[in-house]
């Protein structure tokens, strides 16, 4: 394992250290930090982004769960933290309170470990207080969250942040640009979230299970891999009302064309 002031990346942690100086410049960059924003950063590490970010705002925020890390940026930004600039959470991003943070506005930031990516990006989307997400992500994660209809990469974690967020990549990081080297390539996205007043109108336990349903038989077609759920006949009806090809598959069903399903369909006794 490569060597940081005396520290050693942990693999449990999923821990791959941003180091190249052009796209650590160029996340700030696009993130566009402004010196009042109530930002948090989610895996500071070792302060690749912090020791830019905490120079252009007025507060910082940081979720670590490593003690050995909080160790490390309680030395470095000793200063900060004495003129309460700089605040860290000993936490598992996992279990934490996004709530508690600030009621509107927060913009999150983080190069987030592979193992607990999905799993996170699914968290975040409980909390209503979030202004915009900027997150270094596996590339291959990123594809399938921006993907369109009609693609391989088109599944359910599309649909659900999609339903959610307006999601664009912006930035292809290369393995290269961290030590130690993971063995697969990055990627920046941003996700905002969408008009509040539309997003208010979906049940999204409702949307998942039948996205969820869609897509674990995605082979077939949509009629058939909904009607393990849904009444068949109530299926065909439903669908045509919304204009839906019944012999679509899961991949060729647009987010908004999901979004209208779940709304438009009642769960009787098959679930």
């Amino acid at each position: 394992m490569t060597q940081y002031t005396n520290y050693y990346a942990k693999k449990r942690f999923g821990q791959n250290f941003l180091i190249n100086s052009f796209i650590i410049n160029e996340i700030i960059r696009l993130f566009n930090p402004n010196i009042n924003d109530h930002i948090i950063e989610i895996g500071p590490g070792l302060g690749a982004l912090t020791k830019i970010l905490i120079k252009q705002l007025n507060y910082l925020e940081v979720v670590e769960i490593d003690r050995d890390i909080i160790k490390i940026l309680q030395h470095e930004f000793k200063s900060e933290i004495a003129n309460n600039k700089f605040v860290i959470y000993e936490a598992d991003a996992l279990k934490f309170d996004f709530n508690n943070i600030c009621n509107d506005g927060l913009r999150i930031i983080g190069n987030l470990p592979y193992n607990i990516s999905t799993p996170l990006l699914f968290y975040l989307s409980n909390f209503n207080n979030i202004k915009d997400m900027h997150f270094m992500l596996q590339n291959e994660v990123v594809n399938r969250i921006i993907a369109r209809p009609d693609c391989h990469d088109y599944g359910r974690l599309s649909v659900m942040l999609q339903s959610r967020y307006d999601c664009c990549r912006l930035l292809f990081v290369g393995k290269d640009a961290f030590d130690p080297k993971p063995k697969v390539d990055s990627a920046i996205v941003r996700l905002i979230p969408r008009d509040p007043n539309l997003v208010m109108q979906i049940d999204f336990k409702k949307l998942n299970m039948i996205v969820t349903s869609a897509f674990n038989q995605r082979r077939k077609t949509i009629l058939n891999s909904l009607s393990k759920i849904i009444e068949k006949d109530y299926l065909i009806d439903t669908l045509s009302q919304l204009n839906i090809d019944t012999t679509k598959r899961a991949e060729n069903i647009t987010v908004d064309e999901y979004i209208l399903l779940s709304k438009k369909i009642i769960f009787f006794n098959k679930v």
